[in-house]
């Protein structure tokens, strides 16, 4: 059986550091809405089919891309609240297309999506819980997402299960200077004002 790799809605104040959070992380912008009791987001400029791991795609090797979704309370002195996600993607060379498997439970498959339509879906995928933040209270959101290499896929597979903490050390993992690694950032923001966007788009 393949390993969990989904944990959700992490509470538990981590140092930022812990999970190698950099200055020289490439930043896009990030879209924020809430939708129910939940926090998503969409990244139209974040690209990370690319490069490297878009090599190894098209010399027919499957990629694991870990995603991590993050919230501070308190500009990334810590992290309130994270969702980290796994997804697998393989290239059709003969359509030209991807397919995604999502790890974890339940697990999801999807196929025929062009580079940008993949990445949107990953993103998509990932949530956080609003409990516990108040509607007035500041917070910043973090999207950052990255190739594992080979040594580390393999590392990965041989386990029968993988703790929270072993997900962020290997996400975390060489991120400075790391060029299989892309960020997206938000912030700040308020959930009271996101409640009124969303109402204000309904209406």
């Amino acid at each position: 059986m393949p390993p969990d790799f989904t944990r959700r809605s992490f509470l538990g104040l981590l140092p930022a550091a812990a999970i190698g959070l950099t200055t020289n992380l490439e930043a896009e912008g990030l879209d924020v809405r809430v939708a129910g009791e939940s926090i998503r987001v969409t990244a139209p400029q974040l690209r990370f089919v690319t490069g490297n791991p878009l090599e190894r795609l098209k010399n027919g090797a499957p990629v694991p891309f870990a995603l991590q979704l993050s919230l501070s309370t308190d500009h990334w002195a810590s992290v309130a609240v994270r969702d980290i996600e796994r997804f697998v993607l393989s290239y059709d060379l003969w359509e030209e297309k991807f397919s995604i498997a999502k790890m974890g439970r339940p697990r999801r498959l999807i196929s025929h999506l062009a580079a940008h339509a993949a990445e949107s879906w990953c993103v998509g995928e990932m949530s956080l819980a609003t409990a516990g933040i108040s509607e007035q209270q500041q917070f910043w959101v973090r999207l950052e997402a990255r190739a594992e290499n080979p040594a580390e896929q393999a590392e990965l597979e041989r386990q029968e299960s993988v703790s929270l903490a072993r997900l962020i050390d290997m996400f975390s993992r060489r991120a400075r200077g790391d060029q299989n690694r892309w960020a997206a950032d938000a912030g700040p923001l308020r959930l009271i004002d996101l409640k009124k966007a969303a109402a204000e788009v309904k209406g």
